[in-house]
């Protein structure tokens, strides 16, 4: 490993506080991070796409892309599917092998591994998480009627050395590449020799902004406006506005944090009307029939009708842009106009404002959508009056925190861990958490009478859960928890919450969330613990006996979905208070 890479891999490892194990691990760690993060513009769990371990079948990584977002269960498959109608899929593979070379032998049972994974009778000998992985790939393809074209393939193999262009290394290569397209199983099948100044770019490139250059011809300027630094209103081409959503790779960009709804999906009336029109005998008439989308962005770099946006979000538009997105490769659409308001301001009250503004006309109530804003916003700044050991970051806008370099990723609580975590302590609803997060979202946070992020919450709880994730999380990296427990850390969570404060031996009634008195006398004393890493290591390894007297299988991925896993552990716990109780 060059001087270079070996410096980005300490930048790795430091970013995400973890200690460095073997070369081969920690590098195994850095590519899979590397490429996913190239694949998918989201956040995610390295472990989650980690997997080289043993009987791994010469594969250290993959990750299953559905519709945009990563998924790890059939519950997810069913939800994207349920929401969307159609199934977009992408399969990413990585093998990594900290050396020098390109090993034509090793390269060859890569891409075996890879074809024996869609096997109807596979021949190698599977790991857990192989296995698993492979399971969900065929509940997948069961749902082919929904396909909207063949899932693509991309296989990376990646060392530390230099790639030459070997004509038996690229033999081995194009043969992969045939024998996957042969199956009928992909639209699309590619194999990236990976060296080491292309996985250095990669990396590299997780710490850049989100940015987009286009051309705008028909446009107006907008007046000078107070804490706006720039304004436009125009029509951009279909053509040009696809530069907008996609990145050079084609994949979606993830710029719709700042919405107030994810793509709804083509079930959607509306979104089911936008369509009609796009694929109508006057598709033209979408540029009247339809609003537009409003972007905005935190700074402009323009060269006559050449605009480049950096940091930039589509504030109102998700439906209108994600059904667009599926019509982009159409030749007779390409001179369709797009109505786009283009606004830059760095200045988060603005932003905040425009997105109340641009989206009152939906069916949430007005009300309702400054409630939810308002309460993230603040959230994030209660976070920030935190210091010491006990500072970490909330991230209601995604990547917010991706270009500071002093900000340690394994810090940051991304939104849905916040939602996670607050769900399992406070809530106690881990196994729903696990298995059923876009329920959790629908039904716990955007119902009529949600659970979490209510307005009248207090904020301190939130910051609990968010720590007692970072804790347990740094715990199982530095090794210090059982890993094999990682898979139900919900579960730990909420079972750490109900041990850590002997004044509450049985957690919190979330009734009391809105009570500054309750809420401080019942995480204080749990802050303190989590602060202590000797005393956090003593209580989280409680937990993990809890649920080892408790009879919950570990390995039983369905049982842990279910609310009776939650139930039995809490009357291990205790088993008179939880007698009656059932976990919601």
């Amino acid at each position: 490993m060059d001087r270079i890479l070996k410096h980005l891999l300490d930048d790795f490892l430091a970013s995400f506080e973890r200690k460095p194990t073997t070369p081969d691990q920690d590098f195994e760690l850095f590519a899979n991070y590397a490429i996913i993060a190239h694949e998918y513009n989201r956040e995610f769990e390295i472990e989650n796409v980690s997997i080289g371990k043993g009987n791994d079948t010469g594969i250290d990584g993959i990750a299953i892309i559905v519709n945009g977002s990563i998924v790890e269960n059939t519950e997810e498959v069913d939800l994207m599917l349920a929401n969307n109608g159609t199934l977009d899929v992408k399969f990413i593979f990585v093998q990594t092998k900290n050396s020098g070379g390109f090993d034509s032998s090793e390269m060859n049972n890569f891409a075996f591994g890879v074809k024996d994974f869609f096997a109807e009778n596979p021949r190698l000998v599977r790991s857990d998480d192989i296995q698993a992985f492979a399971n969900l790939a065929d509940y997948i393809f069961k749902q082919a009627r929904h396909f909207r074209e063949n899932p693509q393939c991309s296989l990376y193999y990646v060392t530390t050395g230099t790639w030459a262009n070997d004509q038996n290394n690229k033999a081995i290569i194009e043969t992969a590449k045939v024998d996957l397209t042969q199956t009928n199983l992909f639209s699309q099948v590619s194999f990236f020799p990976m060296d080491t100044g292309t996985i250095a770019k990669y990396y590299r490139d997780t710490k850049n902004s989100t940015s987009s250059t286009f051309t705008f011809t028909e446009k107006v300027t907008l007046p000078e406006l107070p804490q706006i630094s720039e304004a436009y209103y125009g029509l951009v081409p279909l053509s040009e506005f696809r530069k907008i959503l996609f990145d050079d790779k084609g994949n979606l960009l993830n710029i719709f944090d700042d919405n107030v709804r994810d793509f709804q999906g083509l079930n959607n009336p509306i979104n089911k009307t936008i369509e009609t029109t796009l694929v109508g005998d006057i598709p033209e008439l979408f540029t009247v029939l339809n609003n537009g989308v409003t972007i905005v962005a935190n700074d402009l770099k323009a060269s006559g009708n050449k605009f480049t946006i950096i940091d930039y979000q589509i504030v109102n538009g998700c439906q209108t842009s994600n059904v667009l997105s599926l019509h982009t490769s159409k030749p007779e659409l390409q001179e369709l106009r797009i109505p786009v308001r283009l606004i830059v301001t760095n200045n988060d009250e603005v932003k905040n404002r425009i997105t109340i503004a641009t989206n009152s006309q939906t069916a949430i109530k007005r009300e309702q959508l400054q409630a939810m804003k308002d309460f993230q916003k603040n959230l994030e700044h209660f976070y920030n009056t935190i210091q010491g050991d006990g500072r970490i970051y909330y991230e209601r806008r995604t990547k917010q925190y991706h270009t500071d370099g002093s900000v340690a990723k394994s810090r940051v609580i991304t939104v849905q861990n916040q939602i996670k975590a607050f769900g399992s302590m406070f809530v106690d609803i881990p196994h729903r958490v696990t298995a059923y997060f876009g329920l959790v979202l629908k039904q716990n946070v955007e119902g009529e009478k949600p659970t979490i992020f209510h307005p009248a919450h207090k904020y301190l709880p939130y910051y609990t859960a968010g720590l007692a994730y970072y804790r347990l999380d740094s715990l199982f990296r530095a090794r210090e928890i059982d890993t094999s427990y990682r898979k139900v850390k919900w579960f730990l969570i909420m079972l750490f919450g109900k041990i850590a404060n002997p004044a509450y031996p049985h957690g919190f009634d979330n009734n009391m969330l809105n009570s500054e008195k309750n809420t401080e006398s019942y995480c204080n004393p749990i802050i303190k613990i989590l602060l202590d890493r000797e005393q956090s290591i003593a209580i989280f390894e409680k937990t993990v006996e809890i649920f080892q007297i408790s009879g919950v299988d570990l390995i039983d991925k369905q049982g842990l979905k279910g609310a009776g896993a939650t139930e039995q552990l809490l009357r291990t716990l205790d088993p008179k208070f939880y007698k009656h109780k059932t976990a919601s």
